[in-house]
This record gives C-alpha cells, structure tokens and sequence, in this order.
C-alpha cells in the first residue's frame, strides 16, 4: 500500500510517502512561510524526486485536526483536491495520534499537547501496546492475525486546561507504573506550569521528535487502514477537519451578540 501524507495542522508543514512499510521520503519545513506557500511547492519537489506518478498512490492521509483553523483548512482543501484528481481514499489522522506515533514502541505514557491559548492544550493521552509476540510471517508480509491497533487511547484528544491535563496524567502515571512523556508545542508553552503541577515522574521529547511529522501520519493511517479497513476510509468528498472548538474570530462575534442581547 503506497500512503501519500499530509500535516498541516500545526507550525511545521509536512508531506510524506509511506509505501509497503518503507518511508520513502518526508519534507518537514517549520519556518516563516505560510502552508499555502509552501505545502504545494514541497509537494511538488517530492513527488519530483521520487519520479512520483500521483495515480499510484493508494491512500491520501492527512492530519484531520485539532489545531490552526487555516493550517486545517489549507491542509483539508489540497488532500481533498487530490483526492478528487485521482479518485482515491483520504485516511483523517486525529493530529494527536499522529504526534504520538512519533514515539511509538515506547513503554512511557505519550501525551501530545498543542497550545490552544489560555493556559488550555488540545491533548490526548495515549500507551502503545505490545504487538510484537503477536506478529505472524505470512510469506513475505508481517501481518498480525488478531488485527489489534498498537495504539491504546487512555484519553481521546480534546481541549483541555493544562492543570487538569496534569491531575490526569498523574491519575494514570500512579495506575499504570509509567512514566510521563510530553510533547508538542504546548508542552513547550506551558513547561513551567506542568512543571508546578505534575508529580509523575516525565520528561520532554527532543527537538526532532517533538512537532508534527507528516510521515507519522503516514505511519497510523497504515495502521487505521491494516485493523478498521474501509471503516477509517472516506471519499474527498466526506472529509471534514475536527477542530473540537469554535475560531477565535466565532467566539468574539458570539460574545459581541450576547452583549448586545
């Protein structure tokens, strides 16, 4: 199966293609440009340098969100438009899962964090199970029989204040014997405030394994299409973004309306 990837929902910006287990390439740019400039043009180059024929590729991914309303949209708007071009199925990566793949076969609890503004993170709480005893050779495919996700969710992404995102973390920590491992840009923003309120023993995740990494999403989607099948496929069409609250610019007219009711 042969993934083309997509993330945009953050800072960086990164595309991706994942085929039959082998990553053959991942363009990552966090810098001062937009998505909309710089999402195609990489998109371009690495289709270029893999002599990429778009009619071969099997699956779009892409980072259906939380995180940036634009980021999403712009993110949204190109998977869907290949989608389209090439009558293919997109695969909605939730943002978070897709960061934690970057730690995945870790035995730490993984917590994903983006900063949502005012001292809140979208975030999630994830473990990875041990799959490894349950592999069967079947030819030359690794394949597990009881199609079980290496994913656990301890808690599904959502908005939420840091300091209640620690008690949970905490409460898990304490139940499970693990350890703490926090990522994202959120984890960044708010270091010194999970620093006064979580106990449980944590660290940070480095630089290079810290953000967004479209070829994470290319990594979970083939894990989503390999256990849930067709379930976890839908048309360009059907795909929408998850933004879990309203925009900014909602919230302000909403609260405008209501002062004037």
């Amino acid at each position: 199966m042969k993934i083309l990837a997509i993330d945009s929902s953050g800072m960086p910006a990164s595309v991706a293609v994942l085929e039959d287990g082998l990553l053959t390439a991942e363009y990552t740019v966090h810098y001062q440009r937009t998505h909309s400039q710089t999402l195609l043009p990489m998109m371009d180059e690495v289709r270029t340098m893999l002599g990429l024929d778009l009619e071969s590729v099997d699956a779009v991914a892409i980072a259906g969100g939380p995180g940036s309303f634009t980021g999403l949209r712009i993110g949204s708007a190109t998977a869907k438009g290949i989608g389209m071009a090439i009558d293919r199925p997109l695969i909605n990566v939730p943002t978070l899962e897709g960061m934690a793949y970057n730690f995945y076969g870790t035995d730490c609890i993984v917590a994903p964090m983006m900063d949502a503004r005012r001292s809140q993170v979208f975030a999630g709480i994830y473990s990875f199970r041990d799959v490894a005893g349950k592999r069967e050779e079947k030819g030359n495919e690794d394949t597990f029989g009881n199609r079980e996700d290496p994913l656990e969710i301890l808690m599904d992404q959502e908005p939420v204040d840091v300091k209640e995102l620690c008690a949970r973390l905490d409460a898990l920590a304490k139940k499970l014997g693990r350890k703490v491992l926090l990522m994202g840009d959120g984890a960044v923003s708010y270091r010194s405030l999970i620093e006064e309120n979580l106990t449980a023993v944590h660290s940070y995740a480095p630089a290079h394994l810290n953000e967004q990494k479209a070829g994470s999403v290319a990594a979970r989607a083939m894990d989503l299409a390999r256990v849930f099948g067709e379930e976890k496929m839908e048309s360009a069409a059907q795909h929408r973004p998850v933004y879990l609250r309203v925009s900014q610019a909602e919230r302000i007219r909403a609260e405008k309306e209501n002062g004037k009711g």
